[in-house]
């Protein structure tokens, strides 16, 4: 699989379009496109969308609750939606369905631009079309370092430390923030700092969880620490959330997606000195170990099986032309694009910096889902005080193989 994800919610749309088209070649058919709501897949959707002229009906939903209402969604006859932008994590339940088709004629009838890493292949076939890269990194304000005296932090030690310098020195309360929000947010904050101190989720060659450990612990106490220094609403804090925060110059330091960076250097929604004094960094390591604590994502489009072959080539044709080189000039840092028009900018320093680390991809795992699912679950009342660290990995663990056992992953 590939290496490399990122990441509220508006109502879907349905509409004919009938403005100013790019000419795609597509004069039929029905295109919906399911996505996650963050600028760089708006960016590729409404690409898509100007390939629907006269004949076409196209439809978006950009939610962030995408990933909860993909199965039941696509396990519809016809599916509800043509296309699922998805990523390492997210494809796989669409594939235990067998909810997505292969796409192997498609790319070798329409796919001449895209490149040998685009092609996401399952067991030889090609079952989705990457189109960017994404992990979770630091920014950090160089101006308020340079205040309290402090070089940028490499270590998540380093992290409480400098906090705690920008707290003593009065220049702010709560000088950090990451994606702590009690749902998809806060497991993946779990997982990077599982594996920046080593950990593996999974007994070797099985299912069975192995997160109930010293291991666990120390990722536990971690985040508990962080939160210490970030605002008593943690646990409602998503990319929507944090990144105008950071815009309005009331953090100093955060844990975002590489996939923000460009909202937050451009000159939209901010001040220009809180923009020049952006930085960003590749994810800290933690307690004394060379890997990121931080996964290596890719997002791509996937097209879905019970549709009619008509709209599956109709929406493989838009989806190719929402990831052009004309989108990617037009929106080259909104994210780190895969394609060949990119130009690497500050925005990217994040990503390639922890990518050249060594950070880990995301472990593309069939009970993945089911492990994050109960850590976001059982996390909130550990962070909250009201159980022990032993007791949420406890919790964790039981939650786990209740629904891998009700999925036939345990016996």
């Amino acid at each position: 699989m590939g290496k490399f994800r990122i990441f509220g919610a508006v109502a879907a749309l349905s509409l004919t379009v009938g403005m100013a088209h790019a000419d795609c070649g597509i004069s039929s058919g029905n295109i919906s496109v399911l996505a996650n709501d963050f600028p760089a897949l708006h960016a590729v959707v409404s690409t898509a969308e100007s390939c629907a002229g006269d004949g076409i009906t196209f439809n978006k939903n950009h939610t962030a609750k995408h990933n909860e209402i993909s199965v039941a969604a696509l396990s519809a006859d016809p599916a509800e939606y043509t296309s699922k932008i998805v990523a390492n994590s997210s494809i796989v339940p669409l594939l235990n369905k067998d909810l997505i088709r292969p796409l192997d004629d498609l790319v070798a009838k329409h796919g001449q631009s895209l490149k040998p890493n685009q092609l996401i292949r399952i067991d030889g076939k090609v079952m989705a079309v990457a189109f960017m890269a994404n992990a979770q990194h630091l920014f950090v304000r160089q101006d308020i370092l340079d205040q309290i005296g402090m070089p940028a932090p490499t270590t998540w030690e380093e992290v409480l430390a400098t906090a705690k310098a920008i707290r003593e020195a009065g220049i702010m309360e709560y000088p950090f923030a990451a994606l702590f929000k009690s749902d998809w947010n806060l497991g993946e904050e779990f997982v990077n700092m599982y594996v920046g101190h080593g950990g593996k989720f999974f007994e070797p060659g099985t299912a069975k969880p192995a997160i109930n450990n010293e291991t666990g612990i120390a990722t536990l106490n971690m985040l508990k620490a962080l939160t210490e220094y970030t605002n008593p609403d943690f646990l409602t804090y998503n990319t929507s959330t944090v990144a105008p925060l950071w815009e309005s110059g009331e953090i100093a330091i955060a844990q975002l997606w590489g996939s923000t960076g460009g909202q937050l250097l451009d000159d939209e929604g901010s001040t220009p000195e809180v923009v020049a004094a952006t930085v960003p960094l590749a994810a800290p390591t933690v307690a004394g170990g060379n890997t990121p604590a931080s996964t290596l994502w890719w997002d791509g489009f996937t097209i879905a099986k019970n549709i009619s072959d008509e709209d599956a080539e109709a929406t493989f044709i838009a989806m190719v032309h929402g990831i052009s080189d004309d989108m990617v000039r037009a929106n080259n840092d909104s994210a780190v694009w895969l394609m060949d028009a990119y130009v690497p900018g500050k925005a990217a320093e994040g990503v390639a910096a922890t990518a050249a680390a060594g950070a880990e991809p995301y472990p593309m795992l069939p009970f993945m889902g089911l492990m994050h699912q109960a850590l976001f679950q059982e996390l909130p009342d550990f962070l909250q005080g009201n159980e022990t660290a032993e007791q949420a990995l406890a919790d964790i663990e039981a939650a786990y193989v209740t629904a891998a056992t009700e999925q036939g992953f345990l016996k």
